[in-house]
């Protein structure tokens, strides 16, 4: 089950992010019997699971939430997904994806390191979305 809910205000930008094929890269990576909960929002819903969650004081571009060993929330922020699109030069589509991927990575249990790096590039691949790690 795959469930996404939009809080940001930007219509004609959250167009654009909601057609992306979230539910088709979270089956790829986390099975399609996970329950994930994809959450879009902006800096300031961000920066408060942050400091309530992991009690910390900056606005996160993704957080991820597992539940339970088959469930989980993705919190991805847009607002700094578009000052990374623009500071990497690169496509918002691409930095969506890539953070999406990245909070579905973490969710499989994985912290940052190469054999997460590697899962990341593979998806990356798979679904086509060019995109230079940061």
């Amino acid at each position: 089950m795959f469930d996404l809910t939009n809080t940001t205000k930007h219509a004609s930008l959250s167009k654009r992010v909601l057609s992306l094929p979230f539910e088709t890269i979270a089956n790829s990576i986390l099975t399609k019997k996970y329950e994930l909960s994809l959450v879009i929002c902006a800096d300031k819903l961000a920066t408060k699971m942050n400091k309530q969650y992991r009690h910390k004081t900056y606005s996160p571009n993704v957080l991820s939430f597992p539940l339970t060993n088959d469930s989980g929330e993705i919190f991805l922020n847009l607002r700094v997904a578009e000052r990374e699109a623009a500071k990497y030069n690169i496509k918002l589509e691409a930095r969506i994806l890539y953070l999406f991927i990245h909070g579905c990575v973490h969710l499989t249990g994985l912290d940052h390191g190469p054999l997460m790096d590697k899962l990341e590039k593979k998806a990356l691949q798979k679904f086509g979305i060019k995109h230079p790690l940061p």
